[in-house]
């Protein structure tokens, strides 16, 4: 006899050795709160204490950058330094600010091979970022050098980009940027020396073109600062021919001198 939802007796034995392995590793493995190590109730949460310290970027803020605004000054308005310097891409968001229990995850996913907070971080990222990434064709990510890449094992922006393309659906355009000069870590850098440092450091390979010619580009980092890098990277997918760029990161500064701890 069966079920009419289509579970048979027949499938049982396997349905309990899936629940037994799942347990046994719930067990081997306790979740644990990804920002203090606390236990809680299920993978890839925050304790209560870590969640409060959590500071959702949400408006008003400019429409182009996505700089916070201290108070509400009307739908679409830009903020006084993108009229100044208008960035060469089109729009940035962040999911949060780069504090409390959001810089723990960066400096997790970054420095401590926390590599399974990608995909958590990337569900903040797309209830972010929903309108850039509903007007972009293709996800690219800022590249580390090989050199640095080669010592950290792994690119935690990339990781980020992956995980927000398995999530949306969108195609990852793995190796459409690359960094082709190394550069000096950006922290402790003015704006001008930070410009100075990441001009020219970004190029598209000739292979990948194709990629980004015509195509609405998806930028993703994990912190923007300055917007320095950003802005680098972002002229160079325009050169390669992209049809304009958007910049989506799960963090930003709240201020330039507030990344002391970030490299």
């Amino acid at each position: 006899m069966e079920f009419r939802s289509g579970f048979g007796f027949r499938n049982l034995p396997g349905m309990l050795v899936r629940d037994g392995a799942s347990w046994l590793v719930r067990l081997l493995y306790p979740p644990v709160c990804a920002g203090c190590g606390l236990f809680v109730a299920g993978s890839g949460a925050l304790c209560s204490h870590c969640w409060g310290s959590v500071r959702f970027i949400e408006r008003p803020f400019c429409e182009v950058s996505g700089a916070p605004f201290d108070h509400d000054l009307g739908a679409g308005m830009v903020s006084p330094d993108v009229i100044a310097n208008p960035p060469p891409y089109e729009k940035a968001r962040a999911a949060v600010f780069y504090d409390g229990a959001a810089r723990k995850l960066v400096h997790g996913l970054k420095y401590s091979d926390r590599a399974d907070l990608a995909r958590m971080m990337a569900g903040w990222m797309i209830r972010a970022g929903r309108e850039v990434l509903d007007d972009s064709d293709v996800i690219v990510c800022v590249p580390l050098h090989r050199r640095r890449l080669f010592s950290r094992r792994y690119n935690q922006a990339a990781e980020l980009a992956r995980a927000i393309a398995r999530l949306t659906g969108k195609p990852f355009e793995a190796g459409g940027l690359r960094r082709v000069r190394a550069t000096r870590q950006q922290v402790g850098l003015g704006l001008r020396a930070r410009q100075d440092n990441v001009r020219g450091a970004f190029a598209v390979p000739a292979a990948r073109q194709s990629g980004i010619a015509g195509r609405r580009v998806l930028l993703v980092d994990d912190v923007l600062t300055t917007g320095s890098t950003v802005e680098a990277a972002t002229r160079a997918l325009l050169r390669a021919g992209a049809q304009r760029v958007s910049v989506l990161t799960f963090a930003r500064v709240a201020s330039p001198g507030g990344e002391t701890l970030y490299a």
